[in-house]
């Protein structure tokens, strides 16, 4: 690996300001191919396939297919996601691969005679799983974009070799498992596979999953849509009809991933490549970054109380919007323009006022006619990955909550999402991410979900300068504008950048949600007396105590264009690595 340049080995002498006692993760920097992942044997099977010729594309379906088999929580081939790929000539797609409501969804299926939302339905088990949609994603990008130098097939045996012979469980993955008991616990499968009946796994112990094995040499055997089509699918829909899921053998059959346009804007001279509806992360971070350009934001305390302030009152707004109007534009017309237009947005920041919070009973969707805003779990996992030639690739996907809905369907291996939860099961009732959202999101059969999710990369003089993305449910949209803005505004270093403290707003509830550490007593005290309320970010169903209060994980690349060499960031908050093709 050749050593930082000048300018890149100032940056990573700065000190850590904004981490109190954290230390964040080492960066890695290169001349050449990147992955940056939350798991390290994926990071690995991405960068072997940049070593062995292949380009962007192609690592990222090998890093994503092995964070199915190595990252359980979160990395899947049984749920969706959303994928930016930004080709060196310039040219940028977006895939839109989120799961759908299957044919048999009703738009009150989660609801009691009552009308009331019935507890975990939507969260937990069979009725909570839409249609997957990852492993058609993936494959769509790599037949438009691959390299061609190295197969489907060939791209998925990383992930079948770990799933068949077994990877070595951390102290981390084992406290994680068993802090999901109850959930795991109720699905015969996934007891079995993940808790080993009660005989829980411990560091240092051999994790195998044979019959996700066989599921993976079934796709190389037969292809993409041998998951759709084929034993996969007849094993996903048998299971399903076996314990009241909705999922059938059709919906598997008819579902088709999306080629859309990149949503794009700009921000102090940076232009910005996004995700379009059905991800709200798009329009809400462009929102958010186009109301802060009327203010002097690098002349603010990072941490200080004026900044804070600032950022959640134009959180609040963008959220607000996103509960208004934001759902699936193939069964919803969304006014993208007029909610990116740059005077709505303007008159829009005008109404914050810098000494007092805005009660968010007081904030509605602002355009006009105005609607009234009606209502709306958290593990996703990002990836960046750069290659030598300069393509690049910001995905994100996700099984919604950890550990999706429990269910191991039958005898796949296959975790399955809970992504039924994203929709609005009735309005005024928040989701298990506290989101309020509108009936532009109610349950439609073929529907795909409002989506938080936010890949995103960042162009500073048409040259890629940010990869980014994170997961965190509601909160993705804000990490990714931090991450953002810590480079751009505060000039911080990668590292610090992404290791700096965050919070949240996300209109309802009517909270600054933040981790520890994230301003200090005298900031905090200031805050309250402009009427914020203050919550330190609480430990998540089915997380380990170790992450309790982290928010998102943005596994990030910065390039240093002076020098050309990429800066690939892991972030601390999860156990991300950077590999090189090197």
């Amino acid at each position: 690996m050749k050593r930082p340049g000048p300018i890149v080995a100032a940056l990573l002498l700065l000190a850590p300001a904004m981490l109190g006692a954290a230390t964040p993760p080492p960066v890695t920097v290169t001349s050449r191919g990147l992955v940056v992942a939350a798991e390290g044997h994926a990071a690995e099977a991405g960068a072997e396939v940049l070593r062995r010729g292949g380009n962007a594309v192609d690592a990222a379906v090998a890093t994503a297919l092995t964070l199915a088999v190595t990252y359980p929580r979160a990395g899947n081939i049984g749920g969706g996601g959303f994928m930016i790929v930004r080709l060196a000539d310039g040219t940028a797609t977006a895939y839109d691969f989120r799961e759908t409501a299957p044919a048999a969804a009703t738009r009150d299926m989660y609801l009691d005679e009552a009308g009331k939302v019935v507890r975990h339905r939507s969260t937990r088990g069979h009725l909570a799983v839409a249609v997957p949609g990852t492993v058609a994603g993936l494959a769509l990008a790599l037949e438009r974009h691959g390299s061609g130098r190295l197969s489907w097939a060939e791209l998925i045996e990383p992930a079948r070799v770990l799933a068949e012979r077994g990877f070595t469980v951390t102290d981390a993955m084992a406290e994680d498992l068993r802090a999901s008991i109850d959930l795991l616990g109720a699905n015969a499968a996934a007891r079995r596979i993940f808790l080993r009946n009660g005989h829980y796994f411990e560091d240092g112990d051999l994790l195998r999953q044979p019959e996700l094995a066989a599921t993976l040499a079934r796709l190389q055997a037969s292809g993409p849509r041998e998951f759709y089509e084929g034993r996969t699918a007849e094993l996903i829909a048998a299971d399903m009809a076996a314990h009241g899921g909705l999922i059938t053998r059709e919906d598997l059959a008819a579902y088709r991933p999306v080629v859309r346009e990149v949503l794009r804007g700009h921000y102090r001279g940076h232009e910005l490549l996004t995700m379009p509806p059905p991800s709200s992360g798009g329009i809400a971070l462009l929102q958010m970054l186009t109301m802060l350009e009327g203010h002097d934001v690098a002349a603010l305390e990072p941490a200080g109380a004026p900044k804070i302030h600032l950022f959640a009152e134009v959180m609040r707004r963008a959220y607000a919007d996103r509960a208004a109007y934001l759902g699936d534009p193939d069964f919803t017309q969304i006014p993208v323009a007029a909610l990116l237009d740059r005077d709505y947005l303007s008159r829009r920041a005008a109404t914050i006022d810098l000494a007092r919070a805005t009660p968010s009973r007081e904030v509605g969707g602002g355009l006009a006619p105005a609607r009234a805003p009606r209502p709306e779990p958290m593990e996703t996992t990002h990836l960046s990955v750069m290659d030598a030639e300069g393509n690049v690739v910001s995905l994100t996907y996700t099984i919604n909550g950890i550990y999706g809905s429990g269910v191991v369907a039958g005898e796949t291996g296959i975790l399955l999402n809970n992504e039924m939860d994203d929709f609005t099961a009735r309005p005024g009732t928040p989701n298990a991410f506290g989101l309020v959202q509108g009936e532009a999101n109610a349950i439609q059969p073929g529907k795909r979900p409002l989506s938080s999710m936010t890949p995103t990369i960042v162009l500073r003089d048409g040259q890629v300068f940010i990869v980014t993305g994170s997961p965190g449910g509601s909160t993705i949209i804000n990490t990714v504008a931090q991450v953002i803005t810590n480079l751009i505004d505060h000039g911080l270093s990668p590292q610090e950048a992404v290791a700096a403290k965050r919070f949240n707003h996300q209109w309802l509830p009517d909270a600054i949600t933040h981790e520890p550490g994230f301003a200090s007593e005298e900031a905090m005290a200031e805050l309250r007396a402009k009427g914020h309320e203050l919550r330190l970010r609480q430990l998540y169903p089915n997380d380990p105590p170790r992450w309790s209060g982290t928010q998102g994980s943005a596994e990030t690349i910065v390039v240093d264009l002076a020098s050309g060499q990429r800066i690939g960031v892991p972030d601390g908050r999860r156990p991300g690595t950077a590999a090189v093709a090197e």
